[in-house]
């Protein structure tokens, strides 16, 4: 099974594909992780990607694209993987059918977690709040500018893939404002139809 999961920043991507690679048995290719790993090994391309990071904006498609051409070959994702923050942008969208269609795969699903932006705003902030009463560091990620900046640029950049999606007929919206068990259920009963 090779997934996309789209929606803007704090939608519960990340909290629905650890639940599908439990279920599923492949990897989560989360872009956001594997450049802060990068960034935490002071890598070329993370030392690239940190000034960008920390400014709020986003990662150049060159960086991103590399990082998942390179990914989807190491053998936990050979039989399939989900995409956690990836494509960004058409661009990448068009880049990532072309990286598959050389390999000779394809997608199966592309799912958006729909969500309200003030709402969303209310759920990072919580967040922030919750890190740091548990004495843990707020992500830069989940900083209410930050988080706005990212917004802005999602907004503006990565809305377009939706119809992007929808036009092949792979795009399913599921209410990510949803509590997560019903937001799991909805997954669910897309994959048992398309995959």
């Amino acid at each position: 099974m090779r997934l996309i999961l789209l929606g803007p920043p704090g939608a519960g991507k990340g909290t629905q594909a650890t639940r599908l690679v439990e279920k599923h048995h492949i990897p989560q290719l989360s872009t956001g992780d594997m450049l802060r790993a990068a960034v935490k090994a002071q890598s070329p391309v993370g030392l690239k990607a940190k000034a960008v990071m920390d400014s709020g904006a986003l990662v150049s498609d060159e960086i991103v694209v590399g990082i998942i051409a390179e990914r989807i070959d190491e053998p936990d994702a050979h039989n399939g993987f989900i995409l956690d923050g990836f494509p960004r942008t058409v661009a990448q969208a068009e880049a990532l059918d072309a990286l598959l269609k050389r390999k000779g795969k394809q997608l199966d699903a592309a799912i958006e977690l729909k969500v309200d932006a003030d709402r969303l705003l209310a759920r990072i902030m919580r967040r922030a709040e919750e890190a740091r009463a548990a004495g843990h560091a707020v992500r830069r990620d989940d900083d209410p500018e930050v988080f706005k900046t990212r917004l802005e640029a999602y907004v503006r950049d990565t809305a377009a893939v939706t119809p992007y999606y929808a036009r092949s007929g792979l795009l399913r919206e599921v209410d990510g404002m949803a509590p997560i068990a019903e937001v799991s259920a909805a997954i669910d009963a897309i994959l048992t139809v398309r995959v």
